[in-house]
């Protein structure tokens, strides 16, 4: 008859389960233990992270009903040209605002919007909107948007408390430490969720209860939605402060980039060419994602009769290029030595973002972006914020990412229930992450202490909360051991 080996775990009913290693025993032990960690610690900041994330994929149809009036117009005919367009927004702004770029409407219906940088909002990526009817060039609407997406002010707060609870850059430690542990969650409870199957398997008795029913509920909205986690996590960490640092180095040296539109002009291109006052060529750096994280410095000078005039023609020159997509934006240089930039802007599917760069002077292209050029792992992150935002195949997109962010946040909620029917009794037992680390042998641990280093290293969210997670256990465990050896030693008279 053969031994069991040490740490065998005999099955319900008298029957000896087929034993795991005690390695293997130690590991379920520990992943057991840091997953309860993160449900218990980060799952509020993930919880919050997928309520906003949800309301932001289902605002689109929402803000066009708010701002109907701004965006849309009843008036037909042949529309005016940008330079008078430009001309009827001018008339509203103060002295210091400098002509930022222009989107012109898209489709018959819809208004233009004509951007303005103020120096109030030198310190942010906002820009004032002049919204104008370009049939009838009245003024229907004058608000701030944000951004490379222009995003108007509902869906902008939408996507600050998504992003940073809306305290800045201290709070989008936030969204990354959800982000930075949600991969994690996900592929430790897949790993759990197969233990227990096994376990039950072999027992050939179901688990019953209240905490069973809510396991099982909260194991198969996991499995159900597990991709989607790995994909959330994977689209959120590339636009989040210090992992999304750490994957632009990584995607810069690999060659992933987005290729860099050229605007610089040559000096004999630039000959003659006068000095213009506009916005920024560049456009904000938003990860290919929510809006951008900072602003530029703009010169100060009113537009110009002159400098105005010149949009038609740029445009114009832009539709013979090869840019066909009805969502434009047109941006002036900044500098003598810069050309103007015209770039797609629809994100849906098919995606259309070309951009080219147009010397203001002879109307000549000097430089282009064609997405049909991009670096595939460039399309991918692309596709895949789009997809995480919600915009890429429209309501579809919508629905599936409320979907994903409604079972998430039931799987949050499920966990704190389910700790909370099994919470500990005062003076109970406590089961630590450092005892199930001495159990393991010495490879095991080196290997994961490794693997737990170079995964720090690149999620710094997850690395510096780990630390933390670490020393709370390893003081439970102290203070544990130190009331079991309390409970042993003998009473003196």
């Amino acid at each position: 008859m053969s031994k069991i080996p040490s740490g065998a775990a005999s099955a319900p009913g008298g029957e000896a389960a087929i034993a795991r290693p005690p390695t293997q025993s130690a590991f379920v032990a520990l992943l057991t233990r840091l997953h309860f960690y993160v449900g218990l610690f980060v799952g509020p900041f993930i919880l919050v992270a997928a309520v906003t994330g949800t309301l932001f994929v289902l605002t689109p149809q929402i803000e066009s009903r708010i701002y109907a009036d701004a965006l849309y117009t009843d008036a037909t005919g042949p529309a005016h040209s940008l330079t008078e367009q430009i001309a009827a927004a001018s008339t509203v702004i103060g002295p210091d605002d400098t002509l930022f770029s222009v989107r012109p409407a898209p489709r018959p219906g819809m208004t233009s919007r004509i951007l303005f940088s103020e120096p109030r909002l030198q310190a942010t990526a906002e820009q004032r909107a002049i919204f104008v009817d370009p049939v009838t060039l009245a003024i229907k609407g004058d608000m701030n948007v944000y951004g490379t997406s222009s995003t108007l002010p509902f869906r902008t707060t939408l996507d600050f408390l998504h992003r940073n609870l809306m305290l800045g850059d201290l709070g989008r430690n936030y969204s990354e430490l959800a982000a930075s542990w949600l991969w994690f969650a996900a592929l430790g409870g897949i790993i759990l969720w197969w233990q227990a199957s096994r376990r039950e398997r072999l027992a050939r008795r179901p688990a019953t209860g209240t905490r069973a029913r809510l396991r099982r509920w909260h194991s198969v909205i996991g499995l159900w939605i597990a991709i989607g986690l790995f994909f959330l996590s994977a689209t959120g960490l590339t636009w989040s402060r210090w992992a999304g640092g750490n994957i632009d180095v990584a995607r810069e040296k690999l060659g992933w980039v987005t290729p860099p539109l050229s605007t610089r002009l040559t000096p004999q291109a630039m000959g003659g060419m006068p000095a213009m006052a506009g916005a920024a060529n560049e456009a904000h750096d938003d990860h290919g994602g929510h809006a951008g994280h900072g602003g530029h410095t703009m010169p100060n000078t009113p537009v110009s009769t002159d400098y105005a005039t010149r949009f038609d023609a740029i445009e114009r020159s832009a539709r013979q290029a090869g840019i066909d997509a009805t969502d434009i934006e047109i941006r002036p240089p900044r500098k003598p030595d810069q050309a103007w930039t015209v770039r797609e802007t629809d994100r849906a599917w098919p995606t259309q973002v070309d951009a080219i760069a147009i010397d203001g002077r002879d109307l000549s292209v000097v430089g282009r972006s064609d997405f049909a050029t991009f670096p595939l792992i460039a399309k991918l992150i692309r596709w895949g914020i789009d997809t995480h935002m919600g915009i890429l195949f429209g309501w579809v997109n919508q629905v599936l990412m409320a979907l994903f962010g409604i079972a998430l946040s039931a799987m949050v909620v499920l966990g704190y229930a389910m700790w909370w029917r099994r919470r500990p009794a005062p003076g109970a037992p406590v089961l630590t992450v450092t005892q199930a680390w001495t159990r393991l042998g010495h490879g095991a641990r080196g290997g994961i202490a490794a693997l737990a280093v170079a995964v720090g290293w690149a999620l710094p969210a997850l690395g510096v909360s780990l630390l933390v997670f670490l020393l709370v256990d390893i003081a439970r465990w102290r203070l544990a051991r130190r009331g079991a050896r309390r409970a042993v030693s003998p009473v003196r008279a």
